[in-house]
């Protein structure tokens, strides 16, 4: 199946509706019906200001970036981009085509999402 691999870049503190704007982003994928999706924690980093941000003993958590990502059909990319911007959320994000499928599928996969054997 064809689709994109969107990935959300976001501050580990940044909230949303009283959520972080990573919890946020992956209980309205959920919602959304998306199949599935991940937050994964920086342990270093830099953004548009280049200060170097990084994740140790002595920092306070909230410094770091997440990433969130999804794999996902293209119409699924758009609503879920089109609910970011409907929602004045400021986020640095990359859209990637990617092929993706499911080997071995079984009954509680998604039709047509499936390997290519």
């Amino acid at each position: 199946m064809d689709g994109a691999f969107l990935r959300f870049y976001v501050h580990e503190a940044h909230r949303h509706h009283g959520l972080l704007v990573w919890e946020w982003l992956l209980k309205k994928a959920a919602s959304l019906g998306i199949r599935g999706g991940s937050a994964f924690r920086a342990a270093a980093g830099f953004g548009r200001h280049h200060v170097l941000h990084e994740q140790t003993f002595f920092e306070l958590a909230g410094s770091v970036a997440m990433e969130v990502e999804f794999i996902v059909t293209d119409q699924e990319a758009q609503q879920l981009v089109k609910l970011l911007h409907a929602e004045k959320i400021r986020l640095f994000y990359t859209r990637t085509a990617a092929h993706f499928g499911v080997i071995n599928p079984d009954a509680e996969d998604v039709p047509g999402v499936e390997s290519d054997d």
